[in-house]
């Protein structure tokens, strides 16, 4: 767990982490779930890391839809229970582009009619 977080932690804050392993062995079984603070971070990995080889092996890195936590997840501390009950990289980073509106911007809303 601590190689695969040091190489993914380039791209942003690893909060979780949960590398699948053989339940007679304990070997792991080659893959993970990684998840970051924010959501640019997860999409920096995705586009960086997908296809490169790291110690002789490609590796595929991707997005997640629904990550359910394994089944066998009693042990597990407080921070991972709550990541599995809020998910994952909910917080969305606003948009930075030069066109964007800044903090003090507001945005004007649209009128109900009758109002």
């Amino acid at each position: 767990e601590g190689d695969v977080i040091c190489v993914f932690s380039q791209y942003g804050e690893v909060v979780n982490i949960n590398l699948v392993r053989d339940k007679k062995t304990g070997k792991s079984k080659g893959f993970c779930f990684l998840c970051y603070e924010d959501q640019r971070s997860t999409i920096l990995a995705v586009d960086n890391f997908n296809g490169i080889k790291i110690k002789g092996r490609t590796i595929r890195v991707d997005h997640v839809a629904n990550y359910r936590p394994p089944k066998d997840s009693d042990d597990l501390d407080e921070v991972t229970k709550e990541l599995c009950a809020k998910g994952c990289g909910i917080k969305t980073p606003p948009h930075t582009s030069s066109d964007s509106l800044s903090e003090d911007d507001s945005v004007p809303l649209k009128k109900q009619k009758g109002e």
